[in-house]
């Protein structure tokens, strides 16, 4: 599971990925509200909103597809750090600020993936390419990208193996990009931010998890803060990882 905090801003990286099986791609029109926050410049690195096409981009398959209510669709939320977007990744655009920020070497502990381009690239192209149940986006902060976000179908994904999933169950890893975003309880923020905008926008999830590396004791404490609950302890193939949980019952109270 990736970064949420301060050391969680590296992250912990994700479970083995899932057989998504490749799918041609289909040109959507991105919705109107996410048009308007960006004035049609989509992001592209942290500093500015990305150059400017003169056309609308294509959304991938994955980022439209059922299995997840479409996360493209999803409307921006505010929290008490600014107004979040999540936006689907497109390789064309994102792929060098994503690169970037997997070769820093806190992040790299965690997601293994430093190097050259072609090996994020290798990361996203199942997802984007395949049915759906997980879709890559970057989290847009008050207009800057500023961290990378995983929504997946838990219980269509491996990590089904190791605990007793359900139907529906959600998972999410997130990965802070800058620095500067690190260390001040803004991944707790987000972190509570996107549990809300699945359980909002998800209504047969009852469940939003996650699995940070046991190791990565402030990304455990910053999903706790976030209104999570440790549920066990998962012997993952790639790490010991703690199985954090926001039930949707219990939302309002944590």
């Amino acid at each position: 599971m990736a970064s949420a905090d301060a050391h969680t801003d590296a992250g912990t990286g994700p479970a083995p990925p899932a057989d998504t099986g490749a799918e041609d791609t289909l040109d959507l029109e991105l919705p109107e509200e996410l048009l308007a926050l960006f004035g049609e410049d989509p992001p592209a690195t942290e500093g500015d909103a990305g150059q400017a096409t003169g056309a609308r981009p294509a959304v991938s398959r994955a980022a439209s597809s059922d299995l997840l209510d479409r996360p493209a669709d999803w409307r921006p939320v505010t929290t008490p750090a600014g107004v979040l977007q999540l936006v689907p990744v497109r390789l064309e655009r994102d792929l060098a600020v994503l690169s970037r920020w997997m070769n820093d070497p806190a992040v790299a502990a965690f997601w293994e993936l430093a190097g050259p381009e072609a090996v994020t690239a290798a990361h996203l192209r199942p997802q984007l390419d395949g049915d759906g149940r997980s879709v890559p986006c970057l989290g847009v902060l008050a207009g800057v990208p500023m961290s990378y976000w995983e929504i997946y179908r838990a219980d269509l994904d491996p990590l089904a193996r190791h605990y007793p999933a359900r139907p529906h169950d959600t998972g999410i890893h997130l990965l802070i990009g800058g620095v500067n975003n690190r260390g001040r309880g803004l991944g707790t923020t987000l972190l509570r931010a996107v549990a809300d905008l699945v359980l909002d926008n998800r209504p047969r999830c009852a469940r939003v998890v996650a699995e940070p590396d046991l190791r990565n004791t402030p990304s455990v404490s910053a999903f706790l803060s976030a209104g999570f609950r440790f549920s066990a302890e998962l012997e993952l193939p790639d790490k010991r990882a703690a199985l954090m949980v926001r039930d949707r019952t219990h939302r309002a109270q944590l």
